[in-house]
């Protein structure tokens, strides 16, 4: 099925509903979906976007921006994930106790405004992956309608390309959580510390990096095009110095460079985190 056929699958699904809320990250998959919603139906769009420790602040303002660059009603929410003790222990199904706890506020919103309906952005990709969050969703009646529309990634960065939407190149983005391995405590301060990592990696332009929270150790993962410029002595000293006051004892590179998911293995592996 070519895109043009997937797109217009995309917009019968959207026609079935009669007013849609769109859980809104402000990544490449949400923004795209909000985008083709606001064109089918108009005024009837609310994008939902949660808001807590756990989720980048550069991040939540972009999501801000883009909704009102789209024209859609824009709720923000706190999500409190870390006032829940079975979070912050930080088991392997942590994405299932967040998507469920977040998803209630944003189907709680819905139906205050009266939107019947709440989708959220999975993509075909995603199904691949270890992903329980995406189970709470099924469970809780969310809609996914990229996934009805047979869409992967590549598919919504180039549709996204040619609506002429800022995300279409936007690298994949994930909770804070996700850098800290399975079993470890998520703590306000290695969420920080994690934040406050990326921050300054992408204020050197590495894109789409991720520093994963090893307790006094980074681990650095990054686009394999740009492991050797970290590794140049002006951008190597800059990292190790700042990533030091940020609170790391060790500072390391990964040489197989960014993985998505990449702490998954140790779970599947059934040696914990």
């Amino acid at each position: 099925m070519g895109l043009k056929e997937k797109k217009q699958r995309l917009v019968g699904v959207l026609q079935a509903c009669d007013s849609l809320a769109v859980a809104f990250s402000g990544g490449v998959d949400s923004t795209f979906l909000l985008a083709v919603a606001k064109e089918v139906l108009g005024e009837k769009v609310l994008a939902v976007t949660a808001t807590s420790a756990i989720h980048s602040r550069t991040e939540s303002l972009a999501a801000a921006e883009i909704a009102r660059a789209l024209g859609v009603v824009h709720r923000v929410v706190p999500s409190r994930e870390m006032d829940l003790p079975e979070f912050v222990a930080n088991p392997s199904n942590r994405c299932y106790i967040c998507k469920r706890h977040v998803m209630a506020e944003v189907v709680r919103i819905a139906a205050e405004m009266g939107i019947a309906h709440v989708a959220h952005g999975v993509n075909v990709d995603d199904l691949g992956d270890f992903r329980p969050g995406l189970k709470a969703a099924e469970e809780m009646g969310l809609l996914s309608p990229l996934v009805e529309a047979g869409l992967t990634k590549a598919d919504i960065r180039v549709l996204s390309r040619r609506m002429g939407l800022t995300t279409w190149n936007k690298p994949s983005m994930a909770c804070l959580a996700s850098r800290i391995p399975y079993g470890t405590a998520i703590t306000p301060e290695n969420l920080r510390m994690v934040e406050a990592a990326e921050d300054f990696l992408r204020g050197l332009g590495f894109a789409g990096c991720r520093v994963r929270h090893h307790g006094v150790v980074a681990r650095i993962e990054l686009s394999q095009r740009d492991l050797k410029k970290a590794l140049t002595a002006p951008a190597r000293t800059a990292i190790v110095r700042r990533l030091r006051e940020i609170g790391f004892r060790y500072v390391t590179l990964d040489l197989e460079g960014y993985v998505m998911g990449s702490l998954n293995r140790a779970f599947e592996a059934g040696q914990g985190g």
